[in-house]
């Protein structure tokens, strides 16, 4: 199906989700519900623009979409809805942005579980309808909107607070709902939308009278039922409230660790392991819960990361060992680097291969070089570490001034002695020596002894 366009619908408020946030920036698994929307969105070939409808706290939920769009490498765009009217209303004021004569998909952006396998089926079912959209039996129906059949064939969807049991039937017996997925051609939106009346309980808008002046007008309108993997309530009717969230992020993770472990990646403790959808972890790399893998990380075969890890937008390469209780955030781990326990590595900090970061050290935009170790109470920041450095415990780089940050260079296979503070801006060369406790506020040259310190003073106790 060509010239698919998508449109998101993020512009209502979600009051039943108690938050300061929007309801669709609400997340699960450390990313939210709209960028797991646009994301599945992203992963379909059909799909040829994503349009996000803002509304209220516009201007966050737009920001939230870009940084979607960016790191999925997709076309996106935001529509401003300035007054939320209705779903009817939402489709309104996407239209003069949706061009040609294709389709387009409505889709809700507090859908979070909805798969890729799911709408493509929708997709498949719907080809050449008018108008299409994709429904679900219930049990209970609960204030869903309803779909009517007679025999067998879609008359209408009505909203549940309109829902007339004189015309309809009871309101208990009536089981199909409708999930807000829809697929619409631009033609007959173009045709029908100037027919939508107000006139309502709601005072509203509502995309589902498309289906009754679909029918009136003599088009192909289409109700189709989810079936298969993925047809879930939690999936298709969106999340509402913190008990839904909790639900549906625990859905999510099940979901994650099965692909996880049927890719072949070895999962320890595997109910506390929990990886976004947006991280790679390569097969033959090994994960032990607790522990969380968020944004956009990549662990590669052969990676160990041990319990009580958090690691957001990290890449560890093959023959890392991750210790227990590391947080790494924006920063890089090469081969054979073996990180903690308990290291703290900050954004812009590059490990490289065979060196060793311990226990309390923490390093931000920091370049620890081949081979080198800090292996216990040290800081780095802003600093450039050649290969086969050792670094005493105590060691820190004073980078800031309480106005500017500089950096401070150490050379190759420099040894700095316990207690040492660089005062940057400053240089030690190639194979220098530090002496324990020294203060460094000049450069060391390269091969050279350097002691900041004052002499010793032995004298008499007083009794």
């Amino acid at each position: 199906m060509n010239g698919t366009d998508a449109l998101i619908l993020a512009a209502g408020k979600g009051t039943r989700m108690p938050s300061p946030r929007p309801k669709v920036l609400q997340t699960l698994l450390g990313e939210t519900m709209l960028t797991l929307v646009t994301a599945t969105l992203a992963a379909m070939p059909r799909v040829r623009n994503v349009f996000t409808l803002v509304g209220n706290e516009a201007d966050m939920v737009s920001a939230e979409a870009e940084r979607a769009a960016q790191r999925l490498n997709i076309s996106a765009a935001c529509i401003r809805q300035e007054r939320q009217l209705g779903t009817g209303h939402a489709l309104m004021t996407a239209m003069p942005h949706l061009e040609g004569d294709g389709h387009v998909l409505v889709v809700n952006g507090d859908a979070p579980l909805l798969t890729e396998g799911v709408l493509n089926r929708f997709l498949d079912a719907a080809e050449g309808a008018d108008v299409a959209f994709l429904s679900l039996v219930l049990d209970d129906a609960a204030s869903y909107g309803r779909v009517v059949r007679e025999q067998g064939k879609v008359k209408a969807i009505v909203e549940a607070r309109d829902f007339d049991p004189a015309l309809y039937g009871p309101l208990e017996e009536a089981h199909e709902v409708n999930t807000g997925i829809y697929l619409i051609s631009l033609p007959a939106a173009r045709r029908l939308l100037p027919l939508l009346s107000c006139d309502n309980k709601g005072g509203e808008y509502y995309i589902t009278d498309l289906v009754s002046l679909g029918l009136a007008a003599g088009m192909d309108v289409r109700g189709i039922q989810a079936e298969g993997a993925g047809c879930e309530k939690t999936a298709l009717l969106g999340v509402n409230t913190p008990a839904e969230l909790a639900v549906a992020e625990d859905i999510l993770k099940k979901r994650r660790n099965a692909e996880l472990l049927a890719s072949g990646v070895i999962l320890h403790a595997e109910e506390s392991v929990r990886v976004s959808p947006l991280s790679r972890v390569e097969r033959g790399s090994e994960l032990f819960g607790p522990c969380e893998i968020c944004g956009d990380s990549v662990i590669q075969s052969g990676a160990l990361i041990l319990s009580h890890c958090i690691l957001r937008d990290a890449v560890i390469e093959g023959s890392v060992t991750v210790r227990e209780f590391c947080h790494i955030e924006k920063a890089e781990v090469r081969k054979g680097a073996i990180i903690g326990p308990y290291a703290r590595l900050r954004p812009q900090a590059l490990v490289d291969e065979d060196a060793h970061v311990g226990n309390f050290v923490e390093l931000k935009k920091t370049h620890l070089g081949k081979g080198s170790k800090a292996n216990h109470l040290t800081y780095l920041g802003d600093a450039e570490v050649g290969p086969g450095v050792n670094f005493g415990a105590g060691t820190i780089t004073c980078n800031y001034d309480g106005k500017n940050k500089f950096r401070t260079v150490i050379g190759e296979g420099c040894f700095i002695g316990s207690n040492t503070a660089f005062v940057a801006p400053v240089s030690v060369g190639d194979g220098a020596l530090v002496g324990a406790g020294s203060v460094i506020v000049e450069d060391v040259p390269a091969g050279k002894l350097a002691l900041g310190r004052g002499r010793q003073v032995i004298k008499e106790r007083k009794k």
